[in-house]
C-alpha cells in the first residue's frame, strides 16, 4: 500500500485502499490502518465520503460473517458440483452449482457471487519473473472455457472487472464477492491445484529450452501464438536430413552460411555475442526466399506460417517480436517491403534490434513493466544490402553480408515443397548436441576460429559476430550432418563489411572520377573537329561514364584498389547499372554490344551525348 500520508483525496476511500484493508485478517492492524485513514480524510476534507465507504465495507463483512453463522455446520463443507471435464473442489461455505456461485443469506435470496459456474485450475509461475498467473476454467452457454490471467487481477475487485470482456459475469456489484471466491477456492485447494513453470520466452530459461522442454509451458503475448504453434517436428526426419545434405554438398556458401547463421541464433548467450543481422541480397531470383525457407525449417514450418516475419510491421511490434524469440532466430523476409514508420527510421530499427533491448514495456494488467531482451541472429533477405540503407558504423558492425547468386537451387521449386512438409528435427536435435557438448567445449571451438579470422593488418570487427555461425557450421557439420561440407573460411570472410573498407572504394571512387576528367578526351571527341584522338575508353551518356571493362581495368590497377571489390561496393550503393545480375552492362559500339562498367556521375559534371550515339573505335 502506499503511503498513507501521501494518498490524494480520491485514493483515501478507493475500493482498492479499502479492499486491501478489509483482507487484513490482524484485527488490531486493521483498527490501527482505519484510524490512520480516518485521519488522512479529514486532512483532505473527505471525511464524510470516507465514512460512508467504511460502513458500506463493513455491512458486506457482517452479511458475510451472519451467512457463515446461520448456516448448517454440514453445509460448510461444500464442494464445488459442476457438469464438466473438472474435479470437484472444496469451497467451504460457498455454494457452487451450475446455476452460479452463491453465498447463502440470511434473507430470502442469496448473495450472487457469479452467475456461472467458475473455478481456479492451475497456477502457473513465470521463470524469467517470477510472476504468477492463474488459470480460470468457466462455463458460458453450455461450453467451458479457460482463460490464463495474472494473478494480481484476480485478487483485487477494482481490476477483476476487466474479466467481464473475456465472458465472465462480474460486475463492481459482485467483484468483490467473486475475488473472495476465487481465493478461498484456491487456497483449500492449495495441495490440488497444479504449479505450472511457464516462460513468455522462448530459448534458454535457467537452463532449459523452451519449446523443447515439456514441463515449461508458454503464456506469452496471444499475438504470438501462432509463432509458438509453428515450432513442431513435422514430417519425416530422415527425409529433411538427406535432401539438405544433397543442398550442401552442392558447396554453394548461401546455403550453408543461411543455415549456420539459423543454429548459431542459439549459441549467443553462450558465448556471450550481441545480437546481429546477416542479409542475404541480389537483384536475381537466386533462391533468397528458399535459402530463408530452409533456415527456417531448421526450427519451424516456413509455409506462410507465423514464424518467418516481415518489415511491414512497427518498430515496436519488431521489439515485442524479438523478446519472444529471445534466442530462436528472428527472420524478417524483403527489405524492401517496410512500413512507412520503420522506412523512415530503418537505420534506428537496425541498430535498436542490434542492440538486444528495448524500451520498458508497461503491462495493463499487472500494472508494472520490464524491459524486453533478446540474443539471437536476424536473418534478412532483400534485393539491396541492408548496409546500404544504414551509415551508423555500430550498426553496419552488426551486418555480415552474403550476396546472393544465381540458380543457388537446381530445383528450388522441390526443396520448397519439401521443406514444407518436413520440418523442425534439427533445431531440436542441435539443442540437445549443445546441452551435450557444454559451454566450454562450444567457447573453445569459437576461439580456434577467432585465431584463424585475425589478419595481421586489422582486426574485423564483424569477426566475433562471423566466427559465432562458423562455430555453429563447425558443431552442425561435425554432429548432425556429418558430411564435411565445413564453410570455407577464406570464402566467408568475404561477408565482412569494414568501415575502412567503404573509405577506400569511396577514394576508388573519386580516383576513377577524376581519371575520367583527366582522360576526358578519351570519353568525348574533339569539340572542334568532332574526332576521338587517341585511345578510347569509353563515353558519357546521361549523367553515367560508361567505360570499357579493358579501361576500368587500368585505372583500378593505376590506383591500386581491387575492381572487384569496388564494383560490389558501388552496386550495394547504387552508383553503378547492373544488368541479369552482374555489375555490368552492356553497351553498343558499332553495333556489336560489350560489357561495360555503367558508373553513375555526379551531376553537372559533364556534358551529355545523344543516348542512341555509338562509341567509334579506331
Amino acid at each position: 500500500m502506499k503511503g498513507i500520508n501521501s494518498m490524494t483525496a480520491e485514493e483515501v476511500y478507493s475500493e482498492e485502499v479499502l479492499d486491501e484493508v478489509f483482507s487484513d485478517e490482524d484485527e488490531i492492524h486493521k483498527a490501527k490502518v482505519l484510524l490512520t485513514l480516518e485521519d488522512r480524510a479529514a486532512e483532505l476534507g473527505v471525511k464524510a465520503k470516507f465514512g460512508k465507504m467504511i460502513t458500506a465495507y463493513k455491512k458486506m463483512e457482517r452479511q458475510l460473517q451472519q451467512a457463515a453463522r446461520n448456516k448448517p455446520v454440514s453445509s460448510l463443507d461444500n464442494w464445488t458440483n459442476f457438469i464438466g471435464p473438472y474435479d470437484n473442489m472444496f469451497c467451504g461455505s460457498w455454494i457452487a452449482r451450475e446455476d452460479g456461485i452463491y453465498v447463502q443469506n440470511t434473507g430470502t435470496m442469496d448473495v450472487v457471487a457469479c452467475y456461472h459456474p467458475i473455478l481456479p485450475i492451475e497456477r502457473l509461475k513465470n521463470l524469467e519473473t517470477g510472476e504468477e498467473q492463474l488459470k480460470i476454467a468457466f462455463k458460458r452457454n453450455g461450453r467451458w472455457e479457460e482463460i490464463i490471467v495474472p494473478k494480481t487481477l484476480v485478487t483485487s475487485a477494482n481490476k477483476i472487472v476487466a474479466l467481464s470482456g473475456r465472458g465472465i459475469a462480474v460486475t463492481s456489484e459482485n467483484a468483490r464477492l467473486l475475488v473472495r471466491y476465487l481465493s478461498d477456492v484456491e487456497n483449500a485447494n492449495s495441495e490440488s491445484i497444479a504449479v505450472q513453470y511457464s516462460s513468455s520466452k522462448l530459448g534458454w530459461i535457467k537452463g532449459d529450452f523452451i519449446p523443447y522442454d515439456t514441463d515449461i509451458i508458454f503464456d506469452g503475448d496471444s499475438r504470438f501464438k501462432q509463432i509458438f504453434e509453428s515450432i513442431q517436428e513435422h514430417g519425416s526426419r530422415e527425409r529433411w536430413y538427406s535432401h539438405v545434405k544433397e543442398l550442401r554438398a552442392s558447396e554453394r556458401i548461401e546455403i550453408k552460411f543461411m543455415l549456420a547463421a539459423s543454429f548459431a541464433s542459439i549459441l549467443l548467450p553462450i558465448l556471450g555475442g550481441l545480437p546481429f543481422f546477416v542479409d542475404l541480397w541480389g537483384e536475381t531470383e537466386g533462391g533468397k526466399t528458399v535459402s530463408l525457407m530452409l533456415a527456417c525449417s531448421v526450427w519451424a514450418n516456413p509455409d506462410e506460417s507465423g514464424y518467418i516475419g516481415d518489415f511491414k510491421s512497427t518498430d515496436v511490434a519488431l521489439e515485442a517480436r524479438a523478446d519472444l524469440l529471445n534466442n530462436l532466430p528472428m527472420m524478417l523476409d524483403d527489405t524492401s517491403k517496410t512500413s512507412a514508420r520503420i522506412r523512415d527510421n530503418f537505420e534506428g530499427v537496425v541498430y535498436d534490434l542490434c542492440s538486444g533491448k528495448g524500451k520498458s514495456r508497461s503491462n495493463k494488467e499487472l500494472g508494472m513493466s520490464r524491459e524486453n531482451r533478446w540474443r539471437n541472429t536476424i536473418l534478412t533477405n532483400g534485393e539491396r544490402p541492408l548496409a546500404s540503407y544504414v551509415s551508423q558504423g555500430g550498426a553496419i558492425n552488426r551486418i555480415l553480408e552474403l550476396e546472393c547468386g544465381e540458380r543457388v537451387y537446381q530445383n528450388p521449386q522441390l526443396t520448397a515443397d519439401i521443406l514444407k512438409k518436413h520440418y523442425g528435427f534439427a533445431g531440436k536435435d542441435f539443442v540437445e548436441v549443445v546441452k551435450r557438448l557444454g559451454p566450454d567445449t562450444i567457447r573453445k571451438i569459437q576461439a580456434d576460429i577467432q585465431e584463424q579470422l585475425r589478419d595481421d593488418e586489422k582486426m574485423q570487427k564483424q569477426s566475433i559476430s562471423l566466427s559465432i555461425v562458423l562455430t555453429a557450421d563447425r558443431i552442425v557439420t561435425d554432429y548432425l550432418f556429418q558430411d564435411g561440407q565445413y564453410i570455407p573460411l577464406e570464402e566467408a570472410k568475404k561477408v565482412l563489411i569494414n568501415r575502412d573498407e567503404l573509405s577506400e572504394n569511396e577514394r576508388a571512387y573519386d580516383f576513377i572520377l577524376s581519371e575520367v576528367e583527366v582522360n576526358i578526351n578519351k570519353f568525348k571527341p574533339d569539340s572542334f573537329t568532332g574526332d576521338y584522338k587517341g585511345e578510347v575508353w569509353g563515353c558519357i551518356e546521361n549523367g553515367y561514364a560508361i567505360i570499357l571493362n579493358n579501361a576500368f581495368t587500368r585505372i583500378c590497377e593505376k590506383g591500386n584498389f581491387s575492381g572487384k571489390s569496388f564494383l560490389s561496393w558501388a552496386g550495394r550503393n547504387g552508383l553503378i547499372v547492373q544488368q541479369a545480375g552482374k555489375n555490368t552492362k552492356n553497351k553498343k559500339f558499332y553495333g556489336k554490344a560489350i560489357r561495360c562498367v555503367w558508373l553513375k556521375m555526379p551531376e553537372d559534371d559533364f556534358e551529355e551525348v545523344a543516348e542512341d550515339e555509338e562509341l567509334p573505335f579506331k
